[in-house]
């Protein structure tokens, strides 16, 4: 595995110093993160969820129905919501009709309440998680949630500026390149080792794992 300084120098003359600083994913302070409400952390939570497979600018688009047809994701309103509620929804011509991620919404709903209850709020179970361990929010999203496997937990964390990475082809292409895994990671053991490459370059450098992760990517492609 090269240093973190051999992968910034690689990449920057693959790709140019300008366009790797135009790419980096904004990275939000702790305190901005827990200042968040949880019906800003469910809309969002829930918009990743309907973006998944979609064009994102075919859900951003239809996002104010959203926001109207589940009472501004306000998540003791949503987690209330009746089956019959839900399957009105189907009807709504304004929304994406697509029954296992409308109920999902609900299901996150849910989460969003039980894990913020002890915490002071939602905002403030994601701000104070230790980066050093990210991979284990991703699995206890993808656990107590509702369509968040896949990329979609570390998908949702880069949108509320959470610092995480993501393990997009082009990383994995380049974590392989670095003989961190030999296979995408999709065991335990396998993501384990992955944030530990990940830490160690962050020890090394002093930067977000973001930013790390953008620049793996770009020693690969772009």
């Amino acid at each position: 595995m090269k240093s973190f300084k051999w992968i910034l120098s690689h990449a920057e003359a693959h790709a140019g110093k300008d366009i790797i600083q135009a790419r980096l994913p904004q990275v939000e302070r702790a305190e901005t993160l827990r200042q968040l409400s949880d019906d800003r952390y469910l809309s969002t939570l829930s918009r990743r969820v309907f973006r998944a497979g979609l064009k994102h600018t075919l859900v951003d688009g239809k996002w104010p129905a959203f926001e109207q047809a589940f009472f501004g994701f306000d998540p003791l309103k949503v987690s209330l919501m009746s089956d019959e509620q839900l399957e009105a929804l189907m009807q709504n011509k304004n929304l994406i009709r697509h029954w296992g991620k409308l109920k999902a919404v609900r299901h996150n709903a849910i989460m969003v309440r039980e894990l913020g209850q002890d915490k002071g709020g939602f905002g403030v179970v994601i701000a104070d998680w230790p980066e050093e361990e990210i991979v284990q929010l991703w699995l206890l999203l993808k656990k107590r949630g509702a369509q968040l496997g896949g990329q979609s937990a570390s998908a949702f964390l880069r949108m509320v500026g959470k610092d995480t990475f993501r393990l997009t082809p082009d990383v994995v292409a380049a974590l392989k390149a670095q003989g961190v895994i030999d296979k995408p990671p999709t065991a335990q053991r396998d993501l384990v080792r992955v944030q530990g490459a990940f830490n160690q370059w962050r020890e090394e450098s002093g930067w977000p794992l973001g930013h790390i992760s953008q620049v793996l990517a770009f020693t690969v492609g772009w």
